[in-house]
């Protein structure tokens, strides 16, 4: 087990509409599994952007991709901690991608979030990969994007085995 100390949560999350989102709408904040909670707030984007064709949440999705990105990036740099513990935009990134196909039932939704967790908490090949060498903004949202088509993936299968 690795022995640091985990940085402060920064007040500015509360002062600036930035932080707080890149703190996942404040749930970043909270001292037990932020990216859990993280990924529980990402469930309403879900509901809303599911109302829209596939096509249309494909692409409001990348365009949140890069946003996430370049908000991570810039969130680093304001408050001096790269890829901090609390930035929970990732998880709600990660959570939309693993949704990209889903049914909007209680059933795919806990489905859904319980792959993303499994695959963002474990990190296997290649994603703790890309989690290691990729810094900053890009690092950040790029290993929860992995692990959301990961999810995605395994999500669809099921789906077609319990038609």
């Amino acid at each position: 087990m690795r022995n640091y100390k985990v940085p402060p949560i920064p007040d500015s999350i509360w002062r600036n509409p930035l932080h707080f989102i890149a703190f996942g709408f404040g749930t970043g904040a909270l001292p037990y599994a932020p990216g859990t909670f993280g990924t529980i707030i990402a469930i309403p984007f879900f509901l809303v952007l599911r109302s829209f064709s596939i096509e249309l949440y494909i692409g409001i999705l990348l365009i949140l991709i890069i946003a996430s990105m370049w908000l991570c990036e810039k969130v680093s740099k304001d408050i001096g901690v790269a890829d901090h513990q609390g930035m929970c935009v990732d998880e709600i990134i990660g959570y939309l991608v693993t949704m990209t196909f889903a049914p909007a039932t209680f059933k795919w939704i806990l489905i859904g979030f319980l792959l993303f967790r499994l695959f963002d908490i474990w990190k296997p090949w290649p994603i703790r990969q890309v989690d290691q060498r990729f810094h900053g903004g890009v690092g950040v949202i790029l290993d929860d994007v992995l692990a959301g088509i990961y999810s995605m993936i395994i999500l669809y299968i099921l789906q077609l085995v319990t038609r």
